[in-house]
């Protein structure tokens, strides 16, 4: 019965992980490069959406899935733009962005499904594939522990690419130093405005998997509340982790341990649903009362930057 259940926990957690992971990734991205990207949650919304309704249509999972980065890609392009080139106000254009994306979701929604905010839901075989699923029989610790989702996985490897590009590579040290000292990258030569581009699209991509991956793997179809308090949790792993990938992935498997916590308590029946889903939003209070304060934040993060002509 213990490792039934503890095979349950870690499933959850491996469910719950990944979206949070990728978004997180992608925050990363834009925070240290000087751009703060609260819209998080609005790409990984258009993300879900895209995702289920190609995934619907071509029935293939990955199509889906990369569609799904490309719609959060165009509103990190929209994030972009008005905050690099156009200087407005970082967190009202993010809070902006929080509105676009659940809003245009529902829309489309409305007018291809016939006024539905619902997509169909996804046959099993159109969603993301899992990896070792015939090694193992259903419902035992191996398959709970390593038939996951392949996405899983690659969100796992793609921690170590993101520390390595931030912190082994030219790009890397230009991007942290664009979100730093702006100013002083222009005097040796670096595009900022090029650099922060980059890092605002690649975050919305990476979002855009994020909510992708909760559609065409955990819930199988796009609802309006699907996404809903996700980017947040993400941002608040960020912040966790002292916008260090490495760091992210550690507050992002804390937030999926309690994710996996609540689904596992839930299905006794013992204490109420609504306290349980608590749990993730207290934890994200937690995290940002003990730790806001304590990771350094890019010195020129936030701060609108002009370019001398």
């Amino acid at each position: 019965m213990l490792l039934s259940n503890l095979g349950l926990l870690i499933n959850a957690m491996l469910v719950s992980t990944p979206p949070l992971l990728l978004a997180g990734l992608g925050s990363c991205f834009s925070e240290r490069s000087g751009v703060i990207n609260i819209g998080i949650e609005g790409m990984m919304t258009i993300g879900a959406f895209v995702g289920a309704v190609v995934a619907y249509y071509t029935h293939n999972g990955w199509i889906g899935f990369f569609a799904g980065g490309l719609a959060g890609a165009v509103l990190g392009l929209l994030h972009s733009g008005v905050c690099i080139s156009l200087h407005a106000d970082q967190t009202i254009a993010g809070t902006a962005i929080n509105f676009i994306g659940p809003g245009l979701a529902v829309f489309l929604c409305s007018a291809i499904f016939d006024g539905s905010t619902d997509t169909p839901a996804l046959d099993p075989t159109w969603k993301l594939p899992k990896l070792f699923a015939g090694l193992f029989p259903a419902g035992s610790f191996g398959y709970n522990v390593f038939a996951s989702y392949v996405v899983a996985y690659i969100s796992f490897v793609l921690v170590i690419v993101c520390w390595f590009i931030f912190f082994k590579t030219r790009f890397g040290m230009r991007l942290r130093a664009a979100g730093e000292h702006p100013e002083a990258c222009e005097t040796l030569g670096i595009n900022v405005y090029k650099v922060r581009y980059i890092c605002v699209i690649t975050s919305g991509f990476l979002s855009g998997l994020a909510g992708a991956f909760v559609t065409l793997a955990t819930v199988s179809q796009f609802r309006p509340s699907v996404i809903v308090g996700q980017g947040f949790i993400a941002i608040a792993a960020v912040i966790f982790g002292k916008f260090t990938p490495q760091g992210t992935f550690l507050g992002c498997v804390i937030f999926g341990f309690c994710n996996g916590v609540r689904s596992l308590i839930g299905s006794s029946n013992i204490i109420s649903p609504n306290l349980l889903s608590m749990i993730p939003y207290f934890v994200t209070i937690l995290t940002l009362i003990f730790f806001v304060g304590a990771g350094h934040v890019p010195a020129a993060n936030g701060k609108i930057f002009v370019r001398n002509k």
